[in-house]
């Protein structure tokens, strides 16, 4: 298995555990996942997203939003990092950046779906759910 085998692994199992409310389990396979992911030779855009959430599960939203300015560099209208960037704001409280970040995200969403990113494949359902959700916003 692959360091980025074991690091998605890791990611996938934090985040059934997240889905069932299970935050000791969380808790417990997040470092390992981090240090999983920190083990990767080449970080691509997927990756730095699983890190950004495998951090907002644990609470660490200044861990999150390094992740956000990593995937903004890759391309400033990252739809990703958008739904980090708002997901985060919005879980501090900061209705005014969560509603910065959806409207960037509305604005980016045309153009950036079209580029088919392999991490926009992988995370279609998220960006469609976070689309919807956002739009009635």
């Amino acid at each position: 298995m692959s360091p980025r085998e074991a690091a998605d692994r890791l990611f996938n199992r934090i985040m059934t555990a997240e889905e069932q409310g299970n935050k000791p389990e969380v808790l417990q396979f997040a470092p390992m996942a981090i240090q999983a992911y920190e083990r990767v030779e080449i970080m691509d855009a997927d990756a730095y997203f699983h890190v950004g959430l495998i951090h907002a599960a644990t609470g660490d939203f200044n861990m999150v939003r390094k992740q956000v300015e990593i995937l903004k560099k890759l391309s400033p209208g990252h739809l990703l990092g958008l739904i980090l960037e708002h997901d985060t704001a919005e879980q501090s409280g900061d209705g005014d950046a969560a509603a910065k970040a959806s409207a960037a995200f509305a604005a980016a969403y045309d153009l950036e779906i079209t580029t088919e990113r392999p991490e926009y494949q992988a995370h279609r359902n998220s960006i469609e759910k976070f689309r919807t959700e956002t739009a009635t916003q």
